[in-house]
Order: structure tokens, then C-alpha cells, then sequence
């Protein structure tokens, strides 16, 4: 497992660093070398809070003298703009990222889906158990939430296994832990389990 720390000011919406493991580790290698691209362009989906934001900070952060150009949120914008911005991203020759929601994406437009089905394709998947354990120890670094040692061991096993799912889970311990005014063990871990996921812990009982 490793880590690429932002070269930003931390945002408050999330980690300062992007966890790296097998769901997205290839997405990271592929964003260092934009060069390779087909048409200089990347196409970055994933589901909602795995990093894709994080990961096109990164990257526009690391520009040379490229003036690579990244587009967020893409499936919201109007197509007509969008395939205006390609075209112009193609004229200069600039690496161009188009971040957009969990996939499948249906683009109406046929000029702009031909665009982009030829272009590199970069998909984030489900964090594997190894990976939510540092997912859960970076949102919690974030909020400055110290988690004990065996906090990976008892709540990987219990948590969703979704990105968003173990940030929720981090915030309601956070919260259960002010509440109460007392560190996060295990009494807290099991009452925020039952917070986000209800009585019965979705994968351990």
C-alpha cells in the first residue's frame, strides 16, 4: 500500500493524501504519463467519494509545461461545451482529463462519445480490505480522530465496503466520540457500525 501526498493546502472534504491500492493504483500510473495517452485525453470515472477529485488535483498540480487541462464533474456540463473543449485541447496538444460520476456514462452527443470512446479509459473500483483499512485511518488523520490499533481488525471486517460508506462510518465514530467525550474504542466502533448500518453489521456478525 502506498500514498501520494497532495502537493496542495488539505481541503476539508477529504484526505490530505490519496490512499493507493488495487483499485485505483493503475489510474494513479496512467495520470503520471499523460503523454501515452490516445489523443492526449483520459476518461476518469469511479464511484462517488473514491478520490477522482483528488487524483485530478494531483495531477494538474504536477503540470509541466503541458498545459494539461482537467475538466470535473464532466457529466454535468452541457455536451456542445464539452466537445468545444476537446477540440481545443487537440489543437494545442494538451493532456486532457475529463473526470466524470460512476460509469456507465450515457453521452447524447454522437461527436463527443466517439471522442471519448476513443480515449483513454480510467475506471476507480471497490476498495479491497487492505485498502479500506488505510481509507479508514486517512479520514480519521484528517479529522484528527486518533483510531487504535486494532481499530483496522474489528471494523474492516463490519464496515461497507464502499468508499463512501467508510467515510461515513469515520465521521459517526468522530461524532459518537465527542458525544461522549471519550476516545474511540471499541464500544464507540461498534455504536457508529450500528449508526451507518443499522443493528445488524452488514458483513460480520
Amino acid at each position: 500500500m502506498s500514498q501520494i501526498v497532495l502537493p496542495l493546502a488539505p481541503v476539508s472534504s477529504g484526505p490530505s493524501r490519496i490512499v493507493l491500492g488495487e483499485a485505483n493504483a493503475h489510474v494513479a500510473e496512467a495520470l503520471a504519463h499523460p503523454e501515452g495517452w490516445p489523443f492526449r485525453t483520459a476518461v476518469l470515472t469511479g464511484p462517488p467519494r473514491s478520490g477522482k477529485s483528488l487524483l485530478a488535483r494531483w495531477f494538474a498540480a504536477n503540470a509541466a509545461d503541458d498545459g494539461r487541462e482537467t475538466i470535473d464533474d464532466a457529466q454535468t456540463l452541457d455536451e456542445t461545451k464539452l466537445f468545444h473543449r476537446w477540440n481545443r485541447a487537440q489543437e494545442h496538444g494538451t493532456p486532457l482529463l475529463i473526470v466524470a460520476g460512476e460509469p456507465p456514462w450515457d453521452i447524447a452527443l454522437p461527436d463527443l462519445r466517439s471522442r471519448l470512446g476513443a480515449a483513454l479509459q480510467l475506471e476507480i473500483g471497490a476498495p479491497d480490505d487492505a485498502m479500506s483499512g488505510e481509507l479508514l485511518h486517512a479520514h480519521a488523520a484528517q479529522r484528527g480522530l486518533p483510531l487504535g490499533a486494532d481499530a483496522t481488525a474489528y471494523l474492516v471486517p463490519r464496515a461497507g465496503r464502499s468508499w463512501a460508506a467508510l467515510e461515513k462510518l469515520v465521521a459517526a465514530i468522530d461524532r459518537l466520540s465527542l458525544e461522549r467525550k471519550a476516545p474511540a474504542t471499541q464500544s464507540i466502533w461498534r455504536a457508529a457500525l450500528e449508526a451507518v448500518h443499522g443493528p445488524e453489521e452488514p458483513r460480520l456478525l
